[in-house]
């Protein structure tokens, strides 16, 4: 690899919550292995891009790194050259500053050398379409934040976005499936955990299928299978979700696996070698890092 143009500033933080004392290098941006054409729009459009050679403003565990408006915190591993990242979407009146108090999902994106992401709703839930709070109001504002994110990454570190996954949970589940749909070709994949689209799947997804790994507890309450009422709208119904994804990426039955977290999984794949994998485990609506894990490892070794 050429030596960069910018130089490195090692900056070492410590998080008296954590075990984890954390080289973060701040380096020019120069993504490898890019989908091409999302990432040739985001480093398009961002002047700031364009002039890498200035540092960019520190941010990590416990500093909010900002993006117009909105914020998400970021973890990076001790490693150099092109870095994949696990990014994780809270729950309803979650935020990234709670996510990062959770310590397994950092030793997860460890675990497969990734840097990791905690995006933040900047309120209670997610801007996505037939919310209860604005039933009205669509998914595009949360594209326009995940670009964001992306383009900022570019500027810390070296991103390997052959190795970009998406995983959240119960409203972050919701928050997952409309970004799958809608920016399939930003992520290698992506984990849904108990979450769906509000009211119902959309017809179709515009920018294609990926690799999804969708988990849900069979007993679940909060966010049930077969969806519930809530206001002037309702959850979506899960199956009706795999349906959709199934047809738009022409996925075909191949087997039903048992799998960590005590999960059953019936997996699909297309002749392009994605995966679509419905695990379900019998329980509630409870979070496992060993059921994410599993998701994360299935959609890394995917077509």
């Amino acid at each position: 690899m050429t030596q960069r143009a910018c130089t490195r500033q090692r900056l070492l933080y410590g998080a008296k919550s954590h075990k984890y004392v954390v080289r973060r290098a701040v380096r020019s941006g120069k993504l490898r292995g890019m989908k091409k054409h999302l990432f040739a729009t985001l480093l398009g459009v961002s002047a700031a891009l364009s002039t890498l050679a200035s540092s960019a403003v520190a941010c990590g565990l416990e500093t909010d790194c900002q993006v117009g408006d909105r914020t998400y915190r970021l973890y990076l591993p001790e490693a150099d050259g092109p870095t994949g990242v696990l990014f994780f979407a809270h729950g309803y009146r979650g935020s990234a500053a709670g996510a990062m108090r959770n310590e397994s999902l950092m030793r997860l994106a460890d675990d497969f050398g990734m840097a990791f992401v905690a995006l933040d709703a900047g309120a209670d839930d997610w801007n996505l379409a037939h919310r209860p709070q604005q039933p009205d109001q669509t998914e595009t504002q949360e594209y326009g934040y995940v670009a964001d994110v992306l383009a900022d990454l570019a500027t810390r570190m070296e991103v390997d976005s052959d190795r970009l996954v998406l995983t959240g949970f119960s409203a972050g589940g919701m928050f997952v499936w409309n970004i799958a749909c809608g920016m399939a070709d930003a992520f290698q994949g992506f984990v849904p955990y108990s979450g769906t689209f509000w009211l119902a799947p959309p017809e179709t997804c515009p920018t294609g299928p990926s690799n999804v790994v969708h988990i849900h507890g069979t007993e679940d309450s909060t966010v049930p299978l077969s969806g519930r009422p809530i206001g002037q709208t309702r959850q979506g119904d899960v199956p009706d979700t795999l349906a959709m994804y199934r047809r738009v990426g022409g996925f075909e039955p191949v087997q039903t696996v048992p799998a960590a977290g005590a999960m059953s999984c019936e997996q699909s794949a297309n002749t392009a070698g994605q995966v679509l994998d419905f695990c379900t485990f019998s329980g509630g609506h409870s979070f496992s890092i060993d059921r994410v894990r599993h998701g994360v490892e299935r959609v890394l070794n995917a077509g």
